[in-house]
Protein backbone atom coordinates (compact mmCIF):
# COMPACT_ATOMS: atom_id res chain seq x y z
CA UNK A 1 0.00 0.00 0.00
CA UNK A 2 1.29 3.29 -1.13
CA UNK A 3 0.96 6.38 0.54
CA UNK A 4 1.74 9.91 -0.30
CA UNK A 5 2.29 10.85 3.33
CA UNK A 6 4.69 9.99 6.30
CA UNK A 7 2.19 11.36 8.52
CA UNK A 8 -0.89 9.01 7.28
CA UNK A 9 0.90 5.94 6.66
CA UNK A 10 2.22 6.37 10.46
CA UNK A 11 -1.73 6.94 11.75
CA UNK A 12 -2.72 3.49 9.13
CA UNK A 13 -0.09 1.73 10.98
CA UNK A 14 -0.48 2.87 14.50
CA UNK A 15 -4.22 1.85 13.58
CA UNK A 16 -3.67 -1.58 12.07
CA UNK A 17 -2.58 -2.84 15.26
CA UNK A 18 -5.36 -3.03 16.70
CA UNK A 19 -7.14 -6.57 16.79
CA UNK A 20 -9.16 -7.02 14.35
CA UNK A 21 -8.14 -3.89 12.08
CA UNK A 22 -6.54 -4.43 8.87
CA UNK A 23 -4.33 -1.83 6.98
CA UNK A 24 -7.48 -1.49 4.65
CA UNK A 25 -9.73 -0.50 7.72
CA UNK A 26 -7.00 1.90 9.01
CA UNK A 27 -6.99 3.63 6.35
CA UNK A 28 -10.46 4.17 5.86
CA UNK A 29 -10.80 5.16 9.61
CA UNK A 30 -7.79 7.30 9.16
CA UNK A 31 -9.39 9.53 6.18
CA UNK A 32 -12.83 9.40 8.35
CA UNK A 33 -11.24 10.88 11.45
CA UNK A 34 -9.18 13.81 9.15
CA UNK A 35 -12.79 15.05 7.84
CA UNK A 36 -13.84 15.21 11.22
CA UNK A 37 -13.61 18.67 13.22
CA UNK A 38 -10.39 18.81 15.30
CA UNK A 39 -12.53 19.31 18.34
CA UNK A 40 -13.88 15.36 17.81
CA UNK A 41 -10.68 13.84 17.00
CA UNK A 42 -9.31 15.71 20.16
CA UNK A 43 -12.06 14.16 22.35
CA UNK A 44 -11.10 10.46 21.04
CA UNK A 45 -7.59 11.16 21.92
CA UNK A 46 -8.28 12.75 25.00
CA UNK A 47 -10.82 9.42 26.03
CA UNK A 48 -8.19 6.98 25.24
CA UNK A 49 -5.50 8.77 27.16
CA UNK A 50 -7.99 8.87 30.10
CA UNK A 51 -9.15 5.43 29.92
CA UNK A 52 -5.31 4.05 30.24
CA UNK A 53 -4.12 6.57 33.00
CA UNK A 54 -7.02 6.49 35.00
CA UNK A 55 -8.87 3.35 34.48
CA UNK A 56 -8.84 0.70 37.60
CA UNK A 57 -9.33 -3.13 37.90
CA UNK A 58 -11.71 -4.24 40.95
CA UNK A 59 -9.32 -5.15 43.64
CA UNK A 60 -11.85 -7.97 44.08
CA UNK A 61 -12.59 -9.44 41.25
CA UNK A 62 -10.14 -8.12 38.83
CA UNK A 63 -13.01 -6.01 36.80
CA UNK A 64 -12.18 -3.38 34.98
CA UNK A 65 -13.46 0.01 36.78
CA UNK A 66 -13.74 3.60 37.62
CA UNK A 67 -12.99 2.80 41.48
CA UNK A 68 -11.03 0.62 43.88
CA UNK A 69 -13.98 -1.92 43.69
CA UNK A 70 -16.42 -2.22 40.73
CA UNK A 71 -20.15 -1.41 40.98
CA UNK A 72 -21.24 -4.95 40.61
CA UNK A 73 -18.95 -6.21 43.94
CA UNK A 74 -20.17 -3.10 45.76
CA UNK A 75 -23.84 -4.06 44.80
CA UNK A 76 -25.32 -5.57 48.13
CA UNK A 77 -28.12 -6.98 46.56
CA UNK A 78 -25.81 -9.59 44.29
CA UNK A 79 -25.38 -13.05 46.16
CA UNK A 80 -21.62 -12.97 47.12
CA UNK A 81 -21.70 -17.24 47.68
CA UNK A 82 -21.44 -17.52 44.32
CA UNK A 83 -18.62 -16.16 41.57
CA UNK A 84 -18.59 -16.89 37.94
CA UNK A 85 -14.97 -17.32 36.47
CA UNK A 86 -14.78 -15.67 32.99
CA UNK A 87 -11.92 -14.76 31.19
CA UNK A 88 -12.28 -10.79 30.85
CA UNK A 89 -14.18 -7.98 30.94
CA UNK A 90 -16.40 -8.74 27.13
CA UNK A 91 -17.26 -12.11 29.39
CA UNK A 92 -19.12 -10.38 32.24
CA UNK A 93 -20.89 -7.50 29.74
CA UNK A 94 -21.77 -10.87 28.00
CA UNK A 95 -23.40 -12.63 31.06
CA UNK A 96 -24.62 -9.43 32.42
CA UNK A 97 -27.06 -8.67 28.98
CA UNK A 98 -28.58 -11.88 30.05
CA UNK A 99 -29.99 -10.91 33.03
CA UNK A 100 -29.97 -14.40 34.50
CA UNK A 101 -27.12 -14.08 36.82
CA UNK A 102 -26.67 -12.48 40.20
CA UNK A 103 -23.85 -13.37 41.54
CA UNK A 104 -20.49 -11.81 41.38
CA UNK A 105 -17.49 -12.47 38.78
CA UNK A 106 -14.10 -13.25 39.02
CA UNK A 107 -11.74 -12.16 36.12
CA UNK A 108 -8.99 -13.97 35.38
CA UNK A 109 -7.25 -11.72 32.66
CA UNK A 110 -6.71 -14.90 29.65
CA UNK A 111 -6.85 -18.12 29.75
CA UNK A 112 -3.94 -20.90 29.71
CA UNK A 113 -2.46 -21.48 26.57
CA UNK A 114 1.39 -22.68 26.34
CA UNK A 115 1.40 -21.60 22.57
CA UNK A 116 1.03 -17.86 23.61
CA UNK A 117 3.34 -18.51 26.39
CA UNK A 118 0.16 -17.57 28.78
CA UNK A 119 0.82 -19.89 32.20
CA UNK A 120 -1.16 -20.07 35.21
CA UNK A 121 1.18 -17.71 36.76
CA UNK A 122 0.19 -14.97 34.08
CA UNK A 123 -3.54 -15.41 35.25
CA UNK A 124 -5.77 -13.95 38.55
CA UNK A 125 -6.14 -18.11 39.74
CA UNK A 126 -4.10 -17.18 42.80
CA UNK A 127 -6.42 -14.48 44.10
CA UNK A 128 -9.09 -17.09 43.11
CA UNK A 129 -8.17 -19.96 44.89
CA UNK A 130 -7.57 -17.09 48.02
CA UNK A 131 -10.91 -15.99 47.66
CA UNK A 132 -12.72 -19.44 48.40
CA UNK A 133 -10.17 -20.29 51.11
CA UNK A 134 -11.70 -17.30 52.95
CA UNK A 135 -14.76 -19.62 53.22
CA UNK A 136 -17.49 -17.06 51.76
CA UNK A 137 -17.91 -18.93 48.43
CA UNK A 138 -20.00 -21.72 48.24
CA UNK A 139 -20.19 -22.13 44.14
CA UNK A 140 -17.54 -21.47 41.40
CA UNK A 141 -19.07 -21.49 37.72
CA UNK A 142 -16.85 -22.30 35.58
CA UNK A 143 -17.70 -19.95 32.15
CA UNK A 144 -14.94 -19.71 30.03
CA UNK A 145 -15.43 -20.31 26.15
CA UNK A 146 -15.48 -23.89 24.94
CA UNK A 147 -12.26 -23.90 23.30
CA UNK A 148 -9.18 -26.42 24.44
CA UNK A 149 -8.08 -23.47 26.15
CA UNK A 150 -10.76 -22.67 28.06
CA UNK A 151 -11.22 -26.26 28.79
CA UNK A 152 -7.30 -26.86 29.90
CA UNK A 153 -7.66 -23.20 32.45
CA UNK A 154 -10.77 -25.00 33.61
CA UNK A 155 -9.15 -28.19 34.33
CA UNK A 156 -6.61 -26.53 36.21
CA UNK A 157 -8.70 -24.70 38.54
CA UNK A 158 -10.75 -27.20 38.96
CA UNK A 159 -7.74 -28.83 40.29
CA UNK A 160 -6.34 -26.16 42.57
CA UNK A 161 -9.24 -26.10 44.50
CA UNK A 162 -9.47 -30.14 44.83
CA UNK A 163 -10.09 -30.52 48.91
CA UNK A 164 -11.83 -26.73 49.45
CA UNK A 165 -15.25 -26.83 50.14
CA UNK A 166 -16.73 -25.66 47.05
CA UNK A 167 -19.10 -26.66 44.54
CA UNK A 168 -17.46 -26.39 40.70
CA UNK A 169 -19.82 -25.91 37.89
CA UNK A 170 -19.60 -25.04 33.96
CA UNK A 171 -21.66 -23.20 31.71
CA UNK A 172 -24.03 -26.15 29.87
CA UNK A 173 -23.08 -27.25 26.56
CA UNK A 174 -25.62 -24.61 24.75
CA UNK A 175 -22.42 -22.99 23.90
CA UNK A 176 -20.87 -24.82 20.81
CA UNK A 177 -17.70 -26.17 20.95
CA UNK A 178 -15.06 -24.06 19.79
CA UNK A 179 -17.18 -20.94 20.27
CA UNK A 180 -16.02 -17.60 22.09
CA UNK A 181 -18.41 -16.50 24.71
CA UNK A 182 -18.82 -12.86 24.12
CA UNK A 183 -20.40 -14.00 20.24
CA UNK A 184 -23.22 -15.90 21.94
CA UNK A 185 -26.48 -14.64 21.89
CA UNK A 186 -28.32 -13.61 24.78
CA UNK A 187 -31.20 -15.94 25.25
CA UNK A 188 -28.26 -19.36 24.60
CA UNK A 189 -25.68 -17.79 27.21
CA UNK A 190 -28.21 -17.11 29.42
CA UNK A 191 -30.50 -20.81 29.52
CA UNK A 192 -26.09 -22.07 29.70
CA UNK A 193 -26.02 -20.16 33.35
CA UNK A 194 -29.49 -21.11 34.96
CA UNK A 195 -28.70 -24.84 33.45
CA UNK A 196 -25.05 -25.07 34.53
CA UNK A 197 -23.79 -28.89 35.53
CA UNK A 198 -21.32 -30.15 38.19
CA UNK A 199 -17.66 -29.47 36.19
CA UNK A 200 -16.35 -33.46 37.49
CA UNK A 201 -19.63 -34.38 35.07
CA UNK A 202 -18.09 -32.45 31.95
CA UNK A 203 -14.94 -34.02 32.38
CA UNK A 204 -16.44 -37.59 32.51
CA UNK A 205 -18.48 -36.41 29.22
CA UNK A 206 -15.53 -35.36 27.43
Amino acid sequence: MEFSSKLLENAVYEMSQLPGIGKRTALRLVLHLLKQPEERTELLAHALLKLKDEVNFCNNCHNISDTEVCEICANPKRDETIVCVVEDIRDVMAIENTSQYNGLYHVLGGKISPMEGVGPQDLTIGSLVRKVKDGTVKELILALSSTMEGDTTNFYIYKQLDGLEVITSTIARGISVGDELEYADEVTLGRSIINRVPFENSIKAN
